[in-house]
């Protein structure tokens, strides 16, 4: 019973995180007359609604797209967020077109709660970096991933059915469990570059602020860092 209780009490405080960082994303970045770009998952559930919300309140005019050449504000989360603002995202298997949708948006911003915050990826996000792949490309992919790079690379397999997890666009998802700590922007490209793979969950240099929820009510911000 004790343990149902905190884990209930853990469920909430992130859950509210979560909320907090939302907002405060669409607060600070949302404005009239703008086309925005929304991702996917369940911390922009929350973003969505604030923005409903603010479009209720203040008749703002703006556009939603999934997709599109110009966007003025993508907002999405991430799996993982490392210090230099580098980003792990398709836990959900939707990277791709989420990294379609931040590549077209002028300012990309990244809401989270404080459990996705690492100095190192790994640190937090113990499930890999996703990679989608051809289906007939994955073997041969896997064997280069992990023979190149370290590491273990996994069919990402269906939970409520027999096979493997299909993405949208009908490909399949390897999750790569490295064993080091890498130059994540030379890795990516790397990995890009090999036959069969569609693309990386590595969102390399693309988010330009980061909203965390954190445990005790208040909304940490981080900025990219400018070398």
């Amino acid at each position: 019973m004790i343990q149902r209780r905190l884990l209930t009490t853990i469920s909430r405080m992130t859950e509210e995180a979560k909320r907090l960082a939302g907002y405060a994303a669409v607060d600070n970045h949302v404005k009239n007359n703008q086309a925005l770009g929304i991702g996917s998952g369940s911390t922009i559930v929350h973003s969505v609604k604030r923005l409903a919300e603010r479009v209720a309140q203040e008749k703002l005019n703006v556009v939603c797209v999934p997709t599109s050449f110009q966007l003025d504000v993508a907002i999405d989360g991430a799996d993982e967020v490392d210090s230099n603002l580098n980003l792990i995202k398709g836990g959900g298997g939707c990277l791709t077109q989420e990294k379609i949708v931040a590549g077209c948006a002028k300012s990309f911003i990244v809401i989270a709660d404080y459990r996705k915050d690492s100095k190192h990826f790994g640190e937090q996000w113990k499930k890999g970096i996703p990679i989608e792949v051809i289906p007939m490309a994955y073997v041969p992919v896997t064997k280069v991933l992990q023979s190149r790079f370290g590491g273990v690379a996994e069919l990402r397999m269906a939970v409520s059915k027999a096979g493997p997890v299909v993405t949208d666009n009908g490909n399949f998802l390897l999750d790569w469990k490295f064993d080091k700590v890498h130059d994540w922007k030379s890795v990516n490209t790397a990995i890009k570059m090999i036959p069969g793979v569609v693309d990386t969950g590595l969102f390399i240099d693309m988010a330009e602020r980061v909203y965390f929820g954190m445990e005790d009510g208040t909304v940490s911000v981080r900025e990219k860092p400018v070398h």
